[in-house]
């Protein structure tokens, strides 16, 4: 770990050289993959040089013990040592965490699809519930949420919503909410007051870029209609709906939010590009067995993962088996405890993996 270490801050001073070249700064590409490098390797030189500074309280610890005789000093250098001690035990963990490899797709931004399952109107009314708690959540990152359709059941609910999340890092909190999420609560329209079980799907996928996928313009249908239900102004009254077909897996998305034609196209190709890519990544995944087992809930799609109890006003996240009581506020946009359980599960899973191959 250490050569490995040594040979970052090696890189990191290259690349500090390189961002002084003229050539460099005049080459955009080149120049922004560099920013790139630097701000990635910059926590790890920065935590490595803590690491450094801490052995070496260490040793002048050791140091002084074994020359000083005077017993304040020496009471002194003691708690020094034993504090620098359990520092370094610390720094060690957050190191190993940092030397993890990276998901390639975390700094993206996302596509979301919220499905409507058991559960008839009820799982359409907390799909619509569950969109709004996705959009609390990321308020407080400033990230943009950009609606690209819906389909509503009338009553205020969503049978499908598909969005977009645009923000720096978006996939790497959101990538943990792909599953099935289960709702246990009595319907307004339940007179026996009995609780009802309903089901929505979340399917969360990195925006894919151009360079990620190419898609053969033969392959796709393209029909434009009239957009229906909400929309906005403008929207249900020129034929502005775009709906692509994928004809090699079949893949049909549906963009209406945008007044214009142009527009809702742009959006309809982002996601099959999305659709596509995600394909080829849920291939990497089957195939990787030994990684899906170090990963938390980012793999099968049809996996429960969490449970919404409103009589008990609970929330249990059934991968990590955290149950919170706290049903309100996570309902509202307060995810982070859950999303914050995951990664650190997800890390110590990968810890344990990287461990046993060792």
């Amino acid at each position: 770990m250490f050569e490995k270490l040594e040979d970052l801050v090696d890189r990191i001073d290259t690349i500090n050289n390189m961002l002084t070249d003229p050539d460099v700064v005049s080459d955009q590409n080149k120049f922004r993959k560099l920013m790139k490098e630097q701000s990635d390797l910059t926590p790890i030189v920065e935590k490595y040089k803590e690491y450094k500074d801490t052995k070496q309280t260490i040793d002048d610890s050791l140091q002084m013990l074994e020359e000083e005789s005077d017993e304040e000093l020496r009471e002194m250098a003691k708690e020094e040592l034993n504090d620098a001690k359990s520092r370094l035990e610390i720094i060690e963990g957050e190191l190993k965490i940092l030397l993890l490899p990276k998901d390639p797709n975390d700094s993206k931004n996302v596509v979301v699809e919220i499905r409507a399952g058991a559960g008839g109107d009820e799982a359409a009314l907390f799909a619509y519930e569950v969109f709004r708690m996705y959009q609390k959540y990321v308020e407080k990152f400033r990230w943009k949420v950009e609606l690209v359709s819906v389909n509503e059941n009338g009553i205020g609910g969503f049978k499908e919503a598909v969005f977009m999340i645009n923000g720096e890092g978006a996939y790497s909190k959101m990538k943990y909410e792909s599953g099935v999420h289960r709702v246990q609560r009595i319907p307004k329209t339940e007179s026996g007051g009995r609780i009802h079980t309903s089901t929505i799907t979340v399917a969360v996928m990195p925006e894919a870029e151009d360079v990620d996928v190419e898609i053969n313009e033969n392959d796709i249908r393209i029909d434009v209609m009239r957009a229906s239900g909400n929309g906005g102004q403008c929207v249900n009254t020129t034929d502005s709906a775009v709906r692509l077909t994928h004809i090699p897996t079949g893949i049909v998305i549906y963009s209406q939010t945008e007044k214009s034609q142009l527009q809702n196209k742009a959006k309809a190709f982002a996601l099959l590009r999305s659709k596509l890519y995600d394909l080829e990544l849920q291939k990497q995944h089957d195939a990787e067995a030994a990684e899906r087992k170090s990963q938390v809930g980012t793999g099968d799609r049809s996996e429960k993962i969490r449970t919404y109890n409103f009589p008990e006003g609970r929330v249990t996240d059934h991968r990590i088996k955290l149950t919170l009581y706290k049903l309100d506020q996570i309902m509202n946009g307060d995810l982070d405890e859950i999303i914050d359980s995951l990664i650190a599960a997800d890390q110590a899973a990968k810890l344990s993996n990287m461990q046993d191959e060792e």
